[in-house]
């Protein structure tokens, strides 16, 4: 009979540990899901834990969001704006499909009123353009400054400095399908430039806005992960208030008593 009772108590108190580890880690486990929610939703953590904030959270998602979207759609219809207007006005003579590029090949659309020729010759031999005030020209202008010892004098084309300056104008310069000219479209030039100033805006403000959106993630989450440590450390209700604005940032903690 004592045996018996001796096996009890001893069944007992190994039960009893067992019994605390098993919650201890279900309590761990359980903690993860509040951040885990709040990372993939924010204020979904919040919303767990009955909090208010939970509101503000979803409403900054909503409204970061719906900026992001806005921002995003407002530069590609200015970038297809300025796309269209080079087309119609800059490449028109030159090509009859129009031909969207890398946006570098805008940025000095910009810059030079005109690309220049490609090849000024009418044999097999590539002769460059000698327009300086042209891009084609700038670029050949480039290429003798940088393989030639003397710009103004050209070495025997079958020297190892020709053909490098060659070589510089042929990997830089435009060809004869993407050519442009702004002559006499100064006007159509200028509002090219506005467009392209205003896509350019509207896609960097929109990554700042993509930077915010993240931001709210990991803020909900931190705010949830805090929450529950410090509710299971002082065992006492404590919410962490957090908010985050473009020019700066507050943090407040606060425990029931």
């Amino acid at each position: 009979m004592r045996r018996g009772i001796a096996l009890g108590l001893v069944a007992g108190l190994s039960a009893a540990p067992l019994s605390a580890q098993l919650d201890s880690v279900a309590l761990r486990d359980k903690a993860w899901v509040r951040p885990l929610a709040s990372l993939f939703v924010p204020g979904t953590g919040q919303a767990l834990g009955r909090q208010d904030r939970a509101a503000i959270y979803g409403a900054v998602e909503l409204y970061v969001l719906s900026r992001y979207i806005q921002l995003q759609h407002d530069a590609n219809t200015g970038a297809d704006a300025y796309h269209q207007l080079a087309f119609v006005v800059a490449q028109r003579g030159f090509t009859s499909v129009r031909r969207d590029t890398i946006f570098e090949y805008y940025e000095t659309m910009e810059k030079f009123a005109s690309s220049g020729r490609f090849n000024l010759g009418t044999g097999p031999g590539l002769v460059p353009e000698t327009d300086a005030s042209t891009y084609n020209g700038s670029v050949w202008l480039l290429a003798r400054r940088t393989y030639w010892s003397d710009p103004n004098t050209p070495p025997p084309p079958t020297s190892p400095a020709y053909t490098a300056a060659l070589g510089f104008y042929v990997q830089h310069a435009v060809g004869p399908a993407y050519q442009w000219s702004w002559k006499n479209a100064g006007l159509q030039q200028q509002a090219f430039r506005d467009l392209i100033k205003g896509s350019d805006n509207d896609y960097r403000n929109a990554q700042t806005e993509l930077g915010l959106l993240l931001a709210n993630h990991i803020v909900s989450a931190l705010d949830a992960l805090i929450s529950n440590r410090l509710t299971t450390v002082t065992r006492r209700s404590a919410t962490l208030h957090t908010f985050v604005g473009p020019n700066w940032s507050q943090i407040s903690l606060r425990v029931a008593f």
